[in-house]
């Protein structure tokens, strides 16, 4: 992996505290709940084998094995006014894959790098499968206690081993089916509102609130 610190287009070195909270990376180990852990499962569907169906209002992925079985993954999912549903292909396969972030979240929050390259702390994770021509990804994260939750700008977020997993499983052209589904009322939901200046060691903090 990269050592070498990331240089932005000034020439200055970048670092990981130019990213929003909810991309902060963290640092202690999170143990998730179990049902939010990988796991095979009995799983009805219509879906052929080789299918992503992404149950967004309950946080699952499900990686479609065929005769009613399924791989289920916990993932983070886009926070209110964030999440889509529909049917894309995996349009590209990235390893470690650099961040660019799209013209949209660079309008909501302009002060984000216009480019990360990919490695530890680079907000895309280990993998990236990129949805047709959306912004829209499912990708690692390095805040693993954000799965679960509805924090995104409506990317699919897992952990890295578990991007990882899924991706050693897909190829480009699979079919991703999201289904339709928003936070229960009353989710909480991380802010997208940058942090104030000079508070960067309190931005991990901000995304739990």
């Amino acid at each position: 992996c990269r050592s070498s610190p990331q240089v932005g287009s000034d020439g200055r070195p970048m670092t990981v505290a130019a990213l929003p909270p909810e991309e902060q990376p963290e640092a202690a180990p999170v143990q998730l709940p179990p049902n939010l852990r990988r796991q095979e499962v009995s799983f009805a569907t219509k879906e052929p084998a080789g299918t992503i169906v992404v149950d967004t209002s309950n946080t699952y992925l499900y990686y479609i094995l065929g005769g009613g079985r399924a791989v289920r993954y916990g993932v983070r999912v886009g926070r209110d006014g964030f999440t889509w549903t529909g049917v894309q292909k995996i349009s590209r396969k990235a390893e470690w894959p650099d961040w660019y972030p799209p013209t949209e979240m660079i309008e909501r929050q302009p002060y984000l790098p216009r480019f990360m390259a990919g490695g530890p702390g680079n907000p895309l994770g280990a993998r990236a499968m990129y949805l047709g021509s959306t912004v829209y990804r499912i990708h690692g994260t390095n805040q693993p206690s954000t799965i679960g939750k509805f924090v995104s700008s409506g990317c699919i977020g897992m952990l890295n081993e578990d991007v990882s997993d899924l991706f050693d499983r897909v190829k480009v052209g699979t079919r991703v089916v999201v289904m339709p589904g928003g936070p229960p009322p009353g989710t909480a939901t991380a802010s997208a509102a940058p942090p104030p200046s000079g508070s960067v060691a309190a931005a991990p903090a901000q995304a739990q609130a």
